[in-house]
């Protein structure tokens, strides 16, 4: 025997083979239709009896086989069924001569046959034949069930009647000898009367008599006869019929302890309550077996002590009889089929140790060359039967050499899909999952470097079957899941590969079926790129939309009484992570950021990034980035356009990775971090784009509310000065602009404001909306710097200590002393106060607003909601002139007096100051004069320009400009005045000024020009003293002139307006008139000899007129006032 038959099992010693085959030319479909209904009765109870027989059918089986019926009555054929196809009468005799050909190959052994005839109808078929059976079609074949019965119990009469013969002892007749093939030829001429022979055949003769009693369902018997043989064999020490009798001994134990089979589900025999013994049937009721399948209840063992063995001494007598079986070369096969039987009880009762120590004997049992055919079939086996002992690596590598024999050199034709099929089959032996969410669930399993060579393998079949998309997942596979475990060079080899095989066939996400059912998941990079975090991203402030308070407030629903609700408040942690507190706007631009890292040792284009989105209709812009070598962590803004309303889920993003399309999906990347992706869609709002007549400034407003700013502008004003700052309204959205809100917010500064600062209509451009997509409006805002014109203490000390000339007491003077005293401080740092000599750019201040438009339309506007967009105003406030000093002159009456005011020019320009008898007084660049009080108008003059240019307003620049009042009119930098109208000062004014400062301090002096120390300058005190007009004909002369009256004297106050009291005469110590008379006489002298002042002024009024631009802002390099 040379073809081992690997299905074998224990039970099999019980059954009667019968062979089923085809005759003449039928085909493969039909053969197999009426095989698997012939196959289908695998057992029947014999009539007038509990016996069952048992059916084993084989489409195939070697004639060879056939010669070893002696030694093992199992595998002696002992029936035969032939189909064939006949279709007309005078085909039959042929078709029956081939019938009678079929039975001659197994004629020796069969006990009965048939023969099924389909397709011929007539009389031939009407004729009854016990041997054969007429069907007109495949179809039409009803009773073929109930033939085979009927061929069944045939069979049944013919054993019995060989049983009955074989077991009567007679002793007077001759026993034969029954030999195996090989044996024939060594029992030639031996002496055939010795008793050592007579014991061979005595003790042959039982075993082949107990193989007959187990085939005739008489199990008793059957273990009776086997100890029998197993004694007369032991003592002639014929090894090769006493290992079978051991087997056969072993194969009547197991179907008494495990009558439910031990071949698995496709050698599994089929119970029948009814024909089993209820000794049986009770002892193997469900439930009722060990952990190695053995009845524990040894009350109803039926001869256990005796004759049936038990479960460990099964295992050792099938031992005993694979070791007498390879004494001889020629019972290979027995050999083997005893070691897959041996495996099987072993696999039943769980003992997988000692199991694969009879696998490992099977492997190495040298057959004679076996065909390629017949080693695929070895290595299968061995495959399923290490399966079944649960040594799934095992199981797999041999299944794997399986593989590979199918695609051996040898081979003329190499069977790549049955290669490919076998590979697939020892995936879950190296825990390996084509589905590749099994491998973000935890740590890797199993050995990387064999999964590896196995998927190579894998995509080297599917290429040589013809199949590009099956090699472009399986390579796709094992880039995402070894991707860990592949070397740089590696990486570099698989993603060529890659990207050569879709070049031709790209990789998608849809699901490829196999032919024999089995699917193959697709295969999203999750890891090119790694992704470790996503972030959804709220509106830039301009476009975020808010929603209006409704009277019960923001965060109370109008639908519910409730003010809390317990289960809102306790929802799940999930939905609370999950939901994001903002919202999108149908048809905006939205973002989504992503962290992503490149792991590939070289740059990684990705192709066609975008998100995937459900709940909202959503329309995904594609991206194209290129990563740099193990990049790092890098951002990736991924943008999209909601286009429908309602609550958008961001579920992941698809990408394009060397030619492979990938949905790579949130729930499926591995240490991902993520706020939520969950955000409410509202209706479409209308984007409104603000532009303005400044340019746009670097400076960023800094709210303390955290208000953004969308722009921000920056402009200069002097003190006083009014313009005008024009704002364009752009519909640039796709919805009309519907309603429209301006607020102004003034931050919080130091500086006291008067007036308004911002102040403007809206009513002309409320009246053009709606505003349409795409359309524009304007309006006029209206910007009023007034602030304080008083001068402040270290801002005259700075200018006196810069040597600009100031009319008035000296800060050393007892005088001074007396109205104001010094401020101790003074900054280290120069450069805190300003540039030396240069007051102007030292000393300005800041004003800071925000423009807020609230605006609305379109759905979003019937929903309530409205967007918010700020404009930041950043305004460089610089002095224009100072009221440095205060004093006051003598009415005609004691209740009143006039008061004068001391106009410092701190621009770098000149200055002309005009009062309402349209009277000016020309201030140069830090000069300082007096005036009496009064409404007084400034503008800056454009004369004595270098070169006689022509000034901003294109008079002469000797010529003085006409005065407005209300305007301010500038020329930068600092211009001289006119020589001409400079006050020249006579020797003798130079004696009286500088006699009038050596008076002691109890009298008035009048002081001639001088240069300051530098302190803090006297401030203005509001209410000091009411206006008074000065009498009729008195004027003060000299640009330096200060009028002190002994009589009367308006001081200011430390801590607040009014006037000192009167000084009391003092005598004079030289001459007989009074130091009174004498301070007279000189002022007299002086107003005399001096130019006449103007009339008195008031505080003055800054505008600049529309021609003039504003001044420049300082320099970024100078560093200004601290705010």
């Amino acid at each position: 025997m040379s073809v081992p038959d690997y299905m074998q099992c224990a039970e099999d010693h019980q059954t009667l083979l019968v062979v089923v085959q085809p005759v003449g030319i039928v085909s493969e479909e039909n053969f197999f239709r009426i095989y698997r209904r012939i196959s289908s009765v695998s057992q029947v109870s014999v009539r007038d009896s509990q016996r069952v027989l048992y059916i084993r059918y084989r489409h195939h089986y070697p004639p060879e086989n056939n010669e070893w019926g002696d030694f093992q009555t199992h595998r002696k054929a002992v029936g035969l069924i032939t189909i064939t196809d006949c279709f007309s009468a005078k085909d039959w005799p042929q078709t029956f001569e081939k019938f009678h050909v079929q039975k001659e190959i197994y004629g020796s052994t069969l006990y009965d046959s048939r023969l099924f005839v389909f397709g011929l109808q007539g009389e031939v078929a009407e004729q009854p034949r016990t041997d054969v059976a007429f069907y007109p079609s495949y179809e039409a074949c009803e009773s073929v069930e109930k033939r085979i019965e009927d061929f069944i119990e045939s069979l049944f009469i013919v054993l019995e009647s060989k049983r009955l013969d074989r077991a009567t002892d007679k002793s007077g007749d001759k026993i034969p000898l029954l030999c195996v093939p090989f044996e024939k030829k060594d029992f030639v001429g031996l002496d055939t009367d010795s008793r050592h022979y007579k014991k061979r055949c005595q003790g042959r003769m039982r075993k082949h008599v107990g193989d007959l009693c187990l085939q005739a369902g008489m199990l008793q018997d059957a273990l009776v006869h086997y100890h029998m043989a197993v004694e007369l064999l032991r003592s002639v020490n014929d090894f090769l019929w006493l290992g079978a009798a051991l087997e056969g001994l072993c194969s009547a134990s197991v179907i008494s302890h495990y009558p439910g089979g031990t071949g698995g589900k496709t050698g599994a025999r089929r119970l029948l309550g009814s024909s089993l013994p209820a000794e049986a049937a009770n002892r193997h009721r469900p439930g009722a077996l060990t952990t190695n399948g053995i009845n524990p209840d040894t009350s109803t063992e039926i001869g256990r002590a005796k004759n049936c063995l038990s479960p460990e001494d099964i295992i050792d007598r099938y031992k005993e009889a694979i070791s007498y079986y390879s004494k001889y070369k020629n019972a290979g096969v027995i050999e083997l089929e005893a070691c897959v039987k041996a495996v099987r009880v072993l696999a039943i009762q769980k003992r997988s140790m000692e199991a694969s120590e009879f696998l490992q004997n099977a492997v190495y049992i040298n057959l004679r060359q076996l065909s390629e055919e017949e080693k695929i079939q070895r290595y299968s086996i061995l495959s399923e039967l290490y399966e079944l002992i649960g040594f799934h690596r095992k199981s797999a590598f041999f299944k794997r050499v399986a593989a590979m024999q199918c695609v051996a050199p040898s081979i003329s034709e190499p069977g790549w899909r049955a290669c490919y099929k076998l590979l697939l089959e020892t995936l879950p032996g190296y825990s390996l999952s084509l589905d590749p969410n099994d491998f973000n669930r935890g740590t890797h399993r199993g050995w990387a470097a064999v999964q590896m060579r196995l998927l190579h393998e894998l995509v080297y079949a599917s290429r040589r079957m013809g199949n590009p998309a099956l090699s472009v997942r399986h390579l796709s596979f094992l880039l995402q899941t070894m991707l860990d475990f592949l070397s740089d060079q590696e990486k570099k080899d698989v993603t060529q590969s890659l990207e050569n095989y879709t070049s031709k066939c790209p990789g998608t996400m849809e699901p490829i079926t196999l032919p024999d059912g089995l699917t193959l998941p697709p295969v999203p990079f999750t890891k090119l790129p790694i992704v470790r975090r996503v972030k959804l991203l709220n509106l830039p402030a301009s476009l975020r939309p808010q929603k209006m308070k409704s009277a019960l407030g923001q965060n109370v629903s109008a639908k519910s009484p409730f003010i809390y609700s317990p289960i809102i408040a306790h929802n799940r942690g999930e939905e609370r992570n999950k939901k994001i507190d903002f919202q999108w706007v149908q048809g905006d631009v939205c973002e989504v950021q992503l962290m992503v890292y490149n792991p590939m040792p070289f740059e990684l284009r990705v192709e066609n990034m975008g998100l995937l989105t459900s709940g909202v209709e959503f329309e995904s812009l594609p991206a194209a980035l290129s990563l740099p070598a193990e990049s790092g962590l890098y951002p990736v803004t991924l943008v999209g356009v909601p286009q429908t309303t309602g609550t958008i889920t961001v579920n992941g993003y698809h990408a394009t990775v060397f030619g492979v399309v990938s949905d790579c999906l949130l729930d499926h990347l591995p240490g991902i971090k993520t706020s939520g992706s969950t955000v409410e869609v509202i209706p479409a709002l209308p984007r409104l784009q603000i532009s303005t007549s400044l340019p746009r400034s670097a400076h960023s407003l800094q709210p303390s509310s955290g208000d953004e700013i969308s722009t921000n502008v920056s402009m200069q004003l002097f003190n006083g000065e009014t313009q005008q700052l024009v704002v364009t309204l752009e519909n640039i959205g796709l919805e009309p602009l519907e309603t429209l809100e301006v607020t102004s917010k003034l931050l919080p500064t130091k500086e006291k404001l008067y007036g308004d600062f911002l102040s403007w209509k809206l009513e002309e451009t409320l009246a053009q909306f709606p505003l349409q997509p795409g359309q524009a409006a304007t309006f006029t805002v209206t910007i009023k710097a007034s602030l304080d014109f008083s001068c402040q203490e270290g801002l005259l000390q700075d200018l006196s200590d810069d040597g600009i000339s100031v009319s008035g007491f000296p800060l050393s003077s007892p005088f001074r002393q007396v109205v104001r005293p010094r401020a101790e401080g003074k900054p280290a740092n120069p450069t805190e106060g300003g540039r030396a000599g240069d007051p102007g750019h030292g000393h300005g201040k800041t004003l800071e607003a925000i423009l807020n438009f609230k605006y609305s339309g379109g759905p979003g506007h019937v929903e309530g909601y409205y967007r918010n967009l700020a404009l930041g105003l950043h305004v460089q406030v610089e002095p224009s002139v100072f009221f440095t000093r205060v004093s006051t002159l003598p009415a005609t009456s004691t209740r009143q007096c006039h008061l004068l005011l001391d106009v410092f020019n701190s621009t770098e320009q000149e200055l002309t100051v005009s009062a309402r008898s349209n009277e000016e007084l020309v201030l140069r660049a830090g000069e300082c004069q007096r005036r009496a009080g009064g409404r007084t108008a400034v503008r800056l003059r454009g004369s004595g320009l270098p070169g006689g240019r022509p000034c901003a307003s294109g008079g002469a620049a000797d010529q003085p400009e006409p005065v407005q009042r209300g305007t301010l009119r500038a020329h930068r930098g600092p211009v001289p005045g006119p020589p001409e109208r400079r006050p020249q000062l006579r020797p003798a004014q130079h004696r009286l000024l500088r006699g009038l400062q050596h008076l002691p301090p109890g009298r008035g002096a009048a002081l001639g020009p001088v240069r300051l120390p530098r302190g803090t300058p006297l401030p203005l005190h509001g209410r000091l003293l009411p206006p008074h007009p000065l009498p009729g004909g008195q004027q003060e002369q000299g640009a330096a002139a200060i009028l002190v009256l002994p009589a009367q004297r308006a001081r200011a106050r430390p801590g607040g307006p009014g006037l000192s009291r009167p000084c009391p005469p003092a005598p004079c110590s030289r001459q007989g008139l009074p130091c009174d008379s004498r301070v007279l006489l000189l002022i007299f002298l002086l107003l005399f000899l001096l130019p006449p002042l103007p009339q008195p002024t008031a505080a003055p009024v800054l505008r600049r007129s529309p021609q003039q631009a504003a001044p420049p802002l300082p320099h970024p390099d100078v560093q200004g006032p601290p705010l």
